[in-house]
């Protein structure tokens, strides 16, 4: 069996608003066809425009080929040796950043062939199997231009989560910083009085996840904001600092008694040695398209696994990258939680309409696919309706 064709489907949903702090209102849809009709599908979580160019791009020389002429004739199920290639030969146009995002795309759509071709679910091939349920938590963005309005949003989002069935839930604390959803700059103190809020919504059985999205740029400052978050027993907090600034990171990990999430940014499993190292990380969190694919979002489990580290991967997309975390979930003990975008709570066409996932959600769990490949089917009327030339 030989790769025949490539294709990258630009898709971004037509109430398309970039004052909103998501992602998921866009994608990088990559089919990998084979010359016995089988498709892979893969999915990245980067600008789509770029990640098509990172992947049809033609190459120029020795050191910076093109992903898609480097795929074409290539047998899809010798995943590791293409990933190697791959990475070898087009070194000069991103060893990390968006040739690694979009690799990873192609590696999705790869295991998914894989899994296709054995008539097997992909965490039945990846060799190893946990003896624990996977647990979803609810991934909450709230819309609200103002600070009641926010907080109102999502306690009713955590409120809506808990009665689904959710035992986790992470609350979007977005309000301020580069990313500040919708251009909105609450006080710190406002911060605290949010995560307050939804504690209280949740009541204590459920796990609270807290991301405020890289707001501080040292320890001192964000400090001076959550020093008194323990009371809230947050599960962790995810993203406070700056990644490239680990030195402040490890800092703030030791002053609070919470662990320290992060690592949805990083590219190959190099990049998180020293997020490990020397970030104080408490929870690792690997992105499956952005690291660079299953077999590397693997490696980065293991390495937190020798080091007793928990693995809670990120994934604001739709069923294509949720699937692709899922089976990585059922083949990795290490992995505490998965992010699910619950797509009764989610305001993203592309999340409720793109794809359907052979996940089912049942008392707080999700059970192990059955399907063949990451058992996703695509909404080709969606890709029609939202793609971009």
């Amino acid at each position: 069996m030989k790769i025949s064709d490539v294709k990258c489907h630009v898709l971004v949903a037509d109430d398309f608003d970039p004052g909103l702090t998501s992602s998921a209102q866009d994608s990088l849809l990559v089919v990998v066809t084979t010359d016995e009709g089988i498709e892979g599908y893969g999915e990245s979580d980067l600008n789509p425009w770029i990640g098509r160019a990172c992947i049809e791009a033609p190459g120029t020389h020795t050191m910076g080929l093109g992903v898609r002429e480097l795929l074409i004739g290539r047998d899809p199920l010798d995943i590791e040796s293409v990933w190697n290639d791959i990475y070898t030969y087009t070194a000069m146009n991103g060893r990390r950043g968006a040739v690694i995002h979009a690799l990873g795309a192609v590696e999705m759509a790869l295991w998914d062939i894989a899994g296709k071709a054995a008539g097997k679910p992909v965490w039945q091939l990846l060799g190893s199997r946990r003896d624990t349920p996977v647990v979803p938590y609810a991934s909450l963005q709230p819309g609200g231009k103002t600070f009641e309005a926010y907080r109102d949003a999502l306690c009713l989002s955590a409120d809506k989560a808990r009665q689904l069935g959710f035992r986790a839930v992470k609350a979007e604390c977005t309000m301020a910083g580069p990313y500040a959803h919708d251009g909105m700059n609450e006080s710190h103190e406002r911060h605290t009085d949010l995560v307050a809020a939804v504690r209280e919504t949740l009541g204590p059985e459920i796990a609270l996840l807290v991301d405020v999205q890289y707001v501080w740029r040292d320890a001192e400052t964000a400090y001076a904001t959550v020093r008194d978050w323990g009371e809230f027993d947050i599960y962790f907090l995810e993203t406070p600092i700056w990644p490239d600034f680990l030195d402040e990171h490890a800092k703030l990990a030791k002053l609070v008694p919470f662990p320290l999430a992060s690592g949805e940014w990083l590219s190959t499993k190099w990049e998180f040695v020293d997020l490990i190292e020397r970030g104080g990380i408490g929870v690792v969190q690997p992105d499956v398209g952005r690291v660079g694919g299953i077999g590397e979002a693997r490696a980065v489990c293991g390495m937190a696994a020798e080091r007793g580290l928990p693995v809670v991967p990120h994934c604001w997309k739709t069923g294509v990258s949720l699937s692709a975390t899922a089976h990585l979930a059922f083949a990795t003990p290490g992995i505490s939680f998965i992010e699910y975008l619950p797509p009764q709570l989610c305001i993203e066409k592309l999340r409720r309409e793109l794809a359907t996932e052979d996940l089912v959600f049942e008392n707080g769990e999700i059970h192990a696919p059955t399907k063949p490949g990451l058992g996703v089917e695509i909404n080709w009327d969606a890709v029609k309706a939202y793609g971009q030339p």
